[in-house]
């Protein structure tokens, strides 16, 4: 996580009212809390406290050896699995830039902002993302082709998670 995104976090934190998020992902972890005042109430204009772990080596198991299985069985099945993930490696993703819950269209019963196969540019709104009961639109910030949705509708996420794939060409 970079500082700026850091310091972007804080701010959303203080402006929230929330007194303490908690972020873990496999390289750090970081907890930011909000002093509450003497009324038990949020003092919004107060410094959060940040707390960062250094990423953690975690210990590796030896794995026991188990007889291989037969080659002629299992290329074919390889094969597919290394073209999807070599494929995936060329497109973008559009990553949700908070905590909350995605929404692909604005309203239930209005269509989606995006689909697969649409044009996007910089300013395209591709879904909404609902935190502390505010809609905040997501644009793509980039020029392309939806490749692929990667979150369903309703579905909670978390800050940097992919939410779509371009194809930027």
């Amino acid at each position: 996580m970079k500082p700026a995104e850091i310091q972007e976090l804080i701010k959303f934190v203080a402006k929230s009212g929330v007194s303490e998020v908690e972020i873990e992902d496999k390289d750090f972890k970081i907890t930011i809390k909000t002093p509450p005042n003497r009324r038990g109430k949020q003092v919004i204009d107060a410094q959060p406290v940040v707390q960062v772990q250094a990423p953690v080596a975690q210990p590796v198991a030896p794995v026991a050896s188990a007889p291989a299985p037969a080659p002629a069985a299992s290329a074919p099945a390889a094969a597919p699995a290394a073209d999807t993930a070599g494929d995936d490696a060329k497109y973008v993703a559009i990553k949700s830039p908070m905590i909350g819950t995605f929404y692909r269209k604005p309203s239930p019963d209005k269509p989606a902002f995006v689909n697969v196969g649409d044009d996007v540019n910089k300013d395209t709104i591709v879904c909404m993302i609902e935190a502390m009961k505010l809609f905040n639109e997501i644009e793509a910030e980039m020029t392309g082709k939806i490749v692929k949705v990667l979150v369903d509708d309703g579905d909670p996420v978390e800050y940097d998670q992919p939410l779509f794939l371009v194809d930027p060409a």
